[in-house]
């Protein structure tokens, strides 16, 4: 299977504006035949040349701002797709305990849902390992669900009241696959007396409550992954050379074999748990640190939930206020930067200087430190960005370089400007004047936070004004099993397959205009067998209304079944019988336009 890297930036991205100009009208087709009237002449896409320019001016503003800042923090990030991804796109398996699972990319399923014991020998206090005494354990007993992020381990906490461990408070273990020590420190926080055996090991680069120990405790950072999901070389940090090129799956495995070799290996257990996913790629979800950029959303936030207290934005139903004051009340760096090649590339620049008096000498270039924001500049263009860098470090500008990031800005990003960016903001257009802000916005609520809340945020740092007065959250469309739509399932359903009709070996064929493998093909193929058997029967567009009408007073989700949009189909039929009937009784039917004539009979009349 080809990947992006095989056809290079480049050609990629033209592919991707093919496939957008091939299929990319498909959802304004389905607005059109459920009969949305709409102004089709303002259609707009988000890559196009006026909203792009409000990105670039958005992330300018910000940067100016400070509030838009370079980190090297954990992030969710596939391997599968060598990208750093939203907490939208991050689906959870419940795990009940030891679970085959085939990740993408493998030739084989890989156990999951296992706890793995194994121990830490400590250092003799002979070979400064610190105090203790002879009473002392020789040995520290630890378990992790992924054993291969052990040879990312920097420290072994455990909680400063355990009496198990006082006599090892301060001593050191050995790791044992390098000729790495690991401090033993006291963290009531992340170890529990009464969890396990009340020692956890503390990997700061690839567990988020690991990552938060470390800042605690000023612990390394020692980097295990590549992108790509191998384990990094020995030389980057974690000096395990025996391990070094292995997928971590594999890798995992291996590791566990080494401990039994060693005779560290102190057993394994079924362990209930949830597994995260990508919701793309479907692959296991790596905690992975590098660097990347993030914005600070405290003082956003916080006025977005105000707008909400005082009345002046109402959300409706009003029990999503819930998830709207736990998503702003307690706001986290929003990772905006992604490892892609579609999207707005970040207007962010990275500056080199060259040192010394003059502009035709020979002295080298100094690259500044790519993980400090002050080594960036923000600009419009590469002139832009030389000018800026300059007068930044005070040089001339023949003495600076200029090199723009490589990623791409989270798709939320740019859809967070859409209500003003689509009337041409930053410049003071008519449009803008007239139209906002806008008064109703009407979503789904699983992006209640995901898109209404960034739309609330940005809009009040940038324009100082709510985008809009109303939202109006609707109910979530999944199949008549209660399950969330998924290609790969066979049970998606597209508006319109319902009013026109589709046969099976129809809907078998769509299946190959997506990105699924043969085994995912296989897989979707039975599930639109078990689910549309005799295919999805023509109901026309007013069954399809009258039922996501009538399913949405029932709950909150709508259990989608187009065998019942069928039984409206006949209701429909019936009702339009029974006005015939009428009408003719009362000796009206002239009056009375079939309904394909409907449209012409109102036309001839104007």
């Amino acid at each position: 299977q080809q990947r992006r890297h095989d056809l290079g930036r480049e050609a990629f991205v033209a592919e991707v504006w093919k496939w957008k100009e091939a299929y990319g009208a498909r959802i304004c087709e389905q607005l059109r035949r459920l009969g949305s009237s709409l102004d089709w002449q303002r259609e707009v896409f988000t890559m196009d040349d006026k909203l792009s320019r409000a990105v670039t001016e958005c992330f300018v503003r910000f940067f100016n701002d400070g509030i838009v800042y370079r980190a090297d923090r954990l992030v969710n990030f596939s391997c599968a797709l060598e990208t750093a991804i939203s907490d939208a796109e991050v689906e959870h398996r419940e795990l009940t305990g030891r679970t085959m699972i085939k990740p993408p990319g493998y030739e084989r399923e890989y156990a999951f849902g296992l706890m793995t014991s194994f121990a830490y020998k400590v250092v003799p206090t002979g070979d400064g390992g610190g105090g203790g005494g002879a009473d002392a354990p020789d040995e520290i007993v630890i378990a992790t669900t992924r054993p291969e992020t052990m040879l990312g381990d920097v420290a072994i906490a455990v909680h400063p009241d355990d009496a198990r461990y006082t006599a090892l408070h301060g001593r050191r273990v050995q790791h044992p696959f390098c000729e790495r020590t690991l401090p033993i420190i006291c963290d009531g926080e992340i170890a529990k007396m009464d969890v396990g055996t009340g020692a956890v090991k503390i990997t700061p680069a690839h567990d988020p409550n690991d990552f938060a120990c470390g800042e605690r405790n000023d612990l390394p950072q020692v980097r295990v992954m590549t992108p790509d999901g191998r384990i990094a070389s020995a030389a980057s940090g974690h000096g395990c050379a025996r391990f070094e090129g292995m997928r971590r799956f594999d890798a995992r495995e291996a590791v566990v074999a080494a401990l039994k070799e060693a005779g560290l290996y102190r057993g394994e257990a079924p362990n209930p748990m949830s597994v995260p996913i990508c919701s793309r790629s479907k692959d296991l979800i790596e905690p992975m640190l590098c660097p990347q950029w993030f914005v600070d959303c405290t003082d956003m936030a916080r006025r977005a939930a105000d707008a909400v207290r005082s009345g002046e934005l109402r959300i409706t139903p009003d029990f999503h206020k819930k998830t709207w004051f736990n998503y702003l009340d307690n706001p986290r760096p929003w990772c905006i930067s992604r490892q892609l090649w579609w999207g707005h590339r970040i207007p962010a620049y990275l500056v080199s200087v060259r040192d010394g008096d003059g502009d035709g000498d020979d002295a080298p270039w100094r690259e500044l430190d790519p993980n400090v924001t002050a080594s960036w500049v923000a600009a419009y263009d590469e002139r832009d960005a030389v000018r800026r860098a300059a007068a930044k470090h005070g040089v001339p500008e023949a003495r600076v370089r200029v090199a723009q990031d490589a990623d791409v800005l989270d798709t939320w990003f740019s859809s967070g400007l859409f209500p003003f960016s689509v009337f041409g903001w930053p410049e003071r257009t008519a449009d803008l004047e007239r139209f906002f802000p806008t008064q109703l916005l009407e979503t789904g609520h699983d992006i209640l936070f995901f898109w209404v809340a960034r739309m609330v945020m940005m809009s009040l740092h940038l324009t100082d004004r709510l985008p809009f007065r109303d939202v109006m959250l609707h109910a979530m469309v999944r199949d008549a099993h209660n399950r969330k739509m998924s290609k790969s399932k066979g049970n998606v359903i597209d508006p319109l397959w319902v009013i026109e009709g589709i046969t099976l070996d129809d809907l078998h064929k769509t299946l190959l205009t997506g990105n699924l493998d043969d085994a995912e093909v296989a897989r979707a193929r039975a599930g639109q067998r078990e689910n549309f058997p005799r295919g999805i029967p023509e109901c026309g567009t007013d069954a399809l209304r009258y039922g996501l009408c009538y399913y949405t007073v029932q709950g909150r989700d709508i259990n989608l079944d187009p065998n019942v949009l069928q039984s409206y189909r006949f209701f429909s039929n019936k009702l339009w019988n029974a006005t015939r009937f009428a009408l003719a009784t009362l000796g009206l039917t002239a009056q009375l336009a079939a309904p394909g004539q409907a449209s012409a009979a109102a036309d001839g009349g104007a």
